[in-house]
């Protein structure tokens, strides 16, 4: 301390001390402040802090001194009428922050509000001009680095407030503050000076200096809305009843330090400084100066973090306000984050309670502290955006308030959710702690004394364990420090273990109605569960203002998103990768592409298509494909096909809380991947009837992981193309009913070909009219040869509860035995007209018994098998009837026996496949909370 005083009177001569407010004719406390710091820095040069209206103790007077003294005594012996302050709903508090009076042409909008306000009486707290706070603690550390650019630091403070008091002010009232600042900069190059040759600020000559850009802001400020008033009422500001005056909070807020680095009000001294200070200020307009108080002592300081909005807190208790406006840069407070969830709203109340939780948990509303002040006397806090003011904003109240306000609106029972990042969970467990006195309290002193912030704990009721979560910088010591106090716990086996758990976060949910709502918690986790989030702890109170988890860092986003989604029916958003655009691929991608729009607005459905792969290449975007281009885009962008980077891509979209991977070949290399897709959270849509007709094993692992977890895997078109076969199925089972026979037409193909094979056309000659309008694969010999009608009847006897593999379904080929190793497609149709006798043989001994041929397959369920053959039907059969390239199945069971349940449509083309896969994503979005 000696060697600061001793660069003090080594330094300039200017005065480092601020002026008193000249609306103020009592200078007792600059007087007090000055004794205060000459105790504390003792001077060899007194005139370093002289000031108008300042004394030095006995002894120390300059001629100078008694100079400043006589001015003084003058500026007190003037009259002033003293008034009594009003308190009450007269009264409107405002505060602005930084951003709000950033620039000249904002310190005019916020005058130009507050003139239009037409509350009787208003107190205006504001800021420093944005960044200014940030530039005068560089001053501070610069000068205490012995860094001389501190010099040309504060000539840009300077310039800064000099060039907009010019936008903003002229004649006496730019020559007034023109005049203070100068002198104010003066002080400060000789408080920087004497901290430079110390090398070393004192907290409290950090917090003075730091607290001038509030005294500046809050001066031009009042000085514009006089220089509008006067403009607008030449007859003068006082006879129109539009007084404005400023004040320098460090006269009237009293705070004492605690060892938090925090600051408490003393209600009794503020008031008291408050009622003083009116009495010689009478005013209807008060700008008051945010964030800077003093210390009982008369020692000036800041209110910390945020402290611009506690001093509007504080005032407004002190006037008891009808309220008090937060001013900000954004509409009031979300229900979420929107750089995180792009769809949160603005929620138009909250309680007191709720605005404290969700700012505890890092949602950027209001610091817990400031809401204390209001909270006593039920003043009511409204956040609103300055840039719009047709935004009605936030009110924060008391809950009674919001339901008298919105008894005719359904309320969320969640209000909003808040998340904390970068945190490390810490587990204490053992054995030996369970019904031992004592444990947490030694824990938690641990922590106390390595200086560290738990957030969060959760202890299980056998006491067996104990977490808790602290900030991951904080997370070693906190360890090495548990390690210590119970090594001898831990040697003897009492705990098992001090565990850590990086790379984690909070989620918390916020609502004070959750308490007498049952069920939130469990849509809470449902939600959760359905993105694949692992919850790794949990911690809710009894009031159940909030519940709060803590999950995997990298699943932070994605968790928040699916929980918005889940409480305000946000749009269900799904991230896609298409794997195989060719026909049926790309006809589902254009019918994406026209219901895109529909389903965002009418269904709060977003499917966002992040990849498209083929076997040669593969498009990625970040945001989502467009997908009226994606062709172009492909040609443009593509890059050479890789199936794990494809899915990587898909699936590690942090900004999306879920992922589906539509699988449109009939590939089996791809559908051996399906299980490790499933396993990692990853949704799975497909027509490739592989995976479900392939090893038996593999079908049965597959089921049983989706049973298992909340990942869905849905395959309707792998049977029917877009018929509900597999749900109409599936219904029957579900409700009690017992399948007997599953028996039908199952390929389009076959079912184009049987219906116009008749009237003596020869077999060959149908073929190639169905090969020549698309009906058929490439090679003919695919669909002639059953085994795609087998694997949907074994796809069938397995959802029927058969365990068959493929190779136990006989299938009745109708490719002839010579043409089967044929080299190619047109061999085979060259040589087909060669075997026509055969099947005409067969089309006429069924057409002279009345009946007609058709190919199909059979699920026995009664006998536990299945076949694929020809078949011959009576002609009042319903497969007798079918046209084109329709499918029909019929479901004979125990209800259904005497007449079997029919489903019929088209089962073939691009259009109906793609159309089923379509109805099958749009059902996992109904199981994702999607609305239905």
């Amino acid at each position: 301390m000696a060697s600061l005083s001793a660069a003090i009177s080594r330094s300039s001569s200017s005065p480092c001390f601020p002026p008193p407010n000249p609306n103020t004719a009592s200078l007792s406390h600059h007087r007090n402040i000055f004794h205060s710091q000459c105790r504390a820095f003792p001077l060899s040069r007194p005139s370093l802090f002289l000031r108008k209206g300042l004394t030095l103790p006995p002894g120390r007077e300059s001629q100078s001194t008694r100079i400043c003294a006589s001015v003084a005594d003058v500026s007190l012996n003037l009259s002033v009428e003293e008034k009594q302050l009003p308190k009450g709903d007269t009264w409107s508090v405002h505060k602005f922050g930084g951003t709000c009076v950033g620039t000249s042409q904002r310190i005019k909008n916020v005058a130009d509000i507050i003139i239009k306000d037409d509350s009787e009486r208003k107190l205006v707290v504001v800021s420093a001009m944005s960044k200014v706070t940030d530039m005068m603690y560089d001053l501070i550390n610069k000068a205490q680095s012995r860094d001389e650019n501190y010099v040309a630091a504060l000539d840009v403070v300077l310039e800064k407030h000099s060039q907009t008091a010019h936008d903003l002010l002229d004649g006496d009232h730019l020559a007034s503050f023109l005049s203070q600042l100068h002198q104010d900069i003066n002080n400060l190059k000789a408080m920087l000076r004497a901290i430079y040759i110390a090398g070393h600020a004192t907290e409290s000559f950090t917090d003075f200096v730091v607290g001038h850009g509030e005294l500046w802001s809050a001066q031009m400020l009042s000085l514009v809305i006089r220089k509008l008033v006067t403009s607008c009422f030449p007859s003068g500001t006082e006879q129109n009843g539009v007084d404005c005056k400023w004040m320098d909070t460090r006269e009237v807020l009293i705070v004492n330090p605690t060892s938090s680095n925090q600051v408490d009000p003393d209600y009794s001294l503020s008031q008291q400084g408050l009622e003083k200070w009116y009495s010689l200020n009478p005013a209807k307009v008060i700008i008051a100066t945010g964030f800077i108080a003093s210390t009982p002592q008369n020692i000036p300081t800041t209110l910390k973090r945020d402290g611009s909005d506690f001093s509007a807190a504080i005032m407004g208790a002190l006037f008891r306000a009808r309220q008090v406006t937060i001013w900000t840069d954004v509409d009031g407070v979300f229900s979420a984050d929107p750089r995180k969830v792009s769809e949160a709203v603005i929620l138009k109340t909250l309680s007191y309670q709720e605005a404290w939780e969700m700012s505890y948990f890092g949602a950027n509303v209001l610091h817990p502290r400031t809401i204390i002040p209001v909270m006593r006397y039920g003043i009511p806090i409204i956040i609103r955006n300055i840039f719009n003011l047709s935004a009605p904003g936030t009110k924060i109240c008391h809950p009674s308030v919001i339901e008298d306000e919105d008894k005719q609106d359904l309320q969320n029972f969640v209000k909003g959710f808040a998340t904390i990042d970068n945190l490390a969970l810490v587990n204490v467990e053992g054995t030996g702690m369970a019904g031992v006195p004592g444990t947490a309290s030694a824990i938690f002193g641990a922590v106390k004394d390595v200086g560290a912030n738990v957030i969060m704990i959760s202890q299980a009721s056998s006491e067996h364990s104990v977490c808790f979560a602290v900030p991951e910088k904080e997370v070693k010591a906190v360890a090495e420090a548990l390690q210590s106090r119970f090594r001898q716990a831990l040697d003897a086996g009492r705990l098992s273990q001090v565990a850590v758990v990086p790379n984690c976060s909070i989620l918390a949910a916020v609502g004070q109605k959750m308490a007498s709502t049952p069920g939130v918690s469990a849509t809470l986790f449902n939600a959760l569960a359905k993105a694949s989030i692992n919850v790794r702890a949990i911690a809710q109170g009894c009031s159940e203002y909030n519940i709060t988890v803590v999950i995997k860092r990298e699943d932070c986003i994605k968790a928040l998103r699916a929980v918005h989604s889940r409480f305000y029916l946000s749009r269900t958003t799904i991230a896609m990768g298409i794997i195989g655009p060719g026909l049926i691929g790309s006809t589902l991608l254009d019918q994406l592409r026209d219901q895109a729009s529909v389903l965002k607005e009418e269904f709060n459905i977003d499917l966002r298509v992040m990849g498209i792969i083929s076997s040669k290449s593969m498009l990625l975007s970040e945001s989502g494909i467009d997908l009226a281009r994606w062709r172009e885009l492909r040609d443009e962008k593509g890059e050479v096909a890789n199936l794990d980077k494809f899915v990587h891509h898909v699936h590690g979209n942090h900004f999306i809380p879920n992922t589906a991977i539509v699988d449109c070949t009939s590939d089996s290399i791809i559908a051996g991947h399906y299980n490790d897709w499933l396993r990692k959270g990853i949704h799975v849509v497909t027509p490739n009837k592989k995976a479900n007709s392939g090893p038996l094993d593999q079908y049965l692992s597959l089921r049983a992981l989706q049973r298992q977890s909340y990942t869905h895997y849905f395959y309707e078109a792998t049977v029917g193309a877009g018929l509900p076969i597999i749900s109409t199925l599936r219904g029957l089972l579900e409700t009690g009913d017992r399948i007997l026979q599953i028996e039908g037409i199952f390929s389009g193909t076959l079912s184009y070909i049987f219906n116009n094979f008749k009237d003596g056309r020869a077999f060959s000659e149908v073929v190639a009219e169905a090969k020549e309008a698309g009906y058929t694969e490439p090679d003919p010999r695919d669909d002639l040869s059953g085994t795609d009608v087998a694997r949907k009847v074994i796809i069938l006897a397995r959802e029927s509860g058969l365990k068959l593999e493929l190779s136990d379904i006989p299938v009745e080929s109708l490719v002839p035995e010579p043409l089967r190793d044929c080299a190619s497609a047109q061999e085979f149709m060259q040589q087909l007209p060669k075997f026509d006798q055969l099947l005409s043989k067969k089309q006429e001994e069924a057409e002279n018994a009345g009946e007609v041929l058709r190919y199909v397959g059979v699920v026995d369920v009664t006998n536990k098998k299945g076949t694929v053959e020809l078949r011959r039907y009576k002609k009042d059969h319903p497969f007798a009837h079918l046209s084109g390239s329709d499918n029909i199945i019929a479901f004979t069971t125990r209800r259904y026996q005497n007449q079997p349940l029919i489903v019929r449509g088209p089962g073939a083309g691009a259009q109906v496949t793609a159309g089923g896969i379509f109805s099958d994503i749009l059902r996992l979005a109904s199981y994702l909370g999607a609305p239905s």
